[in-house]
């Protein structure tokens, strides 16, 4: 039986700070299997005619050694050769937050906690998406949040605090992505008349994923928010299914194949069940990013032109693994020491053309500078 063992408070009383919260029990996570790339486009010298860049919100080496021993000793992502370092500090603090960050991934500099897509004098800064457009390069986002979350908003808003959703709804019909899928239906009735209708005036706005929409120019999909909640209620495929759905939209827009795309894929609720401290959901979270992680690697290997880079935006819950594990049984546990962010560096892995760029140590804004620079051949 698959379990996650629970390490015992007391035992750990001595190695561990009085205020730090033990955390793990008794479960059944279902084993995965994973996805390993025969490396032959790994680190070519070719430039990349595609970038799909992953971000595991909050997800530092340890949620992914959790998922790691969780799954018995393997992940797709874990498979992967080659990795790096990124530093997420902000402007204006030590530690970031999911805007200052998802700013920084998105346009290429280091800008103040809770702003989104604006510089540390509040001044809007071109993102990739806006960047690349006219190269013609499409663009698009999934992830598991609200589409107004912090990170998603950072590659198509421009606005001076991330809890301002009406105005960050209101920056996406002017945007340059052509295909979102996000949480959630709910969220967008919310939004005023004329919002949503801006919103359906630039995309066809579906629930589903319809086949027959792939060939729209361009499309937003908001399923409602049950089909995006956390993996502890039951979510089903949604965030490596609107992957798979992203890439193959993109791919048939009529420039995607001479000019390329551009691709940002959030697993956000990693960083949401560690805010709660949750270890178990964690893992869960953990182990659906990796399932999306392993399409977006299967359409690199198949397509040959494109680069995969999967990081985190930060680490939250500064979580440590206990000592009693075996990955055989996919037995695994662990503590967190805080509900918030912490400033430990965060790996970034890369496989496809120019992988080897990103190794050592890097900051998150260097991290957008090489994508477009690749992407741009500037």
């Amino acid at each position: 039986m698959r379990r996650t063992i629970l390490c015992a408070a007391l035992a750990l009383s001595v190695l561990v700070p009085a205020n730090a919260q033990v955390f793990g029990k008794a479960t059944n996570i279902p084993a995965q299997g994973s996805y390993t790339p025969s490396f032959k486009v790994d680190g070519a010298k070719k430039r990349p005619l595609n970038i799909i860049l992953m971000i595991g919100d909050g997800t530092g080496l340890a949620q992914i050694s959790a998922g790691f021993y969780a799954n018995g000793g393997e992940l797709t992502l874990t498979n992967l050769r080659t990795l790096g370092l990124v530093s997420t500090q902000s402007a204006d603090d030590y530690t970031t937050d999911s805007a200052a960050s998802g700013t920084a991934y998105a346009c290429g500099q280091k800008t103040n906690n809770w702003v989104v897509g604006v510089d540390t004098e509040g001044k809007p800064i071109p993102n990739l998406p806006e960047k690349l457009a006219p190269l013609g390069i499409v663009s698009g986002i999934v992830t598991t949040d609200e589409m107004d979350g912090a990170t998603p908003s950072s590659f198509f808003a421009h606005q001076a605090n991330r809890g301002m959703s009406a105005e960050i709804w209101g920056d996406l019909p002017s945007s340059s992505i052509i295909f979102f899928a996000a949480g959630s239906k709910e969220n967008f009735e919310r939004q005023s008349e004329a919002t949503r209708e801006a919103v359906r005036s630039r995309f066809v706005v579906t629930d589903s994923l319809d086949p027959a929409l792939r060939d729209a120019p361009r499309l937003g999909y908001l399923p409602p928010a049950s089909e995006t909640q956390s993996m502890k209620y039951g979510r089903g495929d949604f965030l490596p299914a609107s992957t798979t759905y992203a890439i193959d939209f993109l791919m048939r827009h009529k420039t995607a194949r001479r000019k390329g795309f551009f691709l940002m894929v959030e697993g956000a609720r990693i960083d949401k069940s560690c805010h709660a401290n949750e270890f178990e959901p964690a893992v869960k979270e953990m182990l659906d990013f990796d399932k999306a992680i392993e399409a977006a690697i299967r359409f690199a290997e198949k397509d040959g032109n494109t680069l995969v880079l999967v990081t985190a935006d930060h680490e939250t819950g500064g979580l440590s693994l206990c000592h009693e594990g075996n990955p055989a049984e996919g037995t695994v546990a662990g503590w967190f020491v805080t509900s918030g962010h912490t400033p430990i560096p965060v790996p970034i892995y890369a496989y496809g053309p120019h992988s080897q760029d990103f190794i050592g140590m890097q900051g998150n804004e260097e991290v957008s500078r090489k994508i477009f620079s690749l992407l741009s051949g500037k």
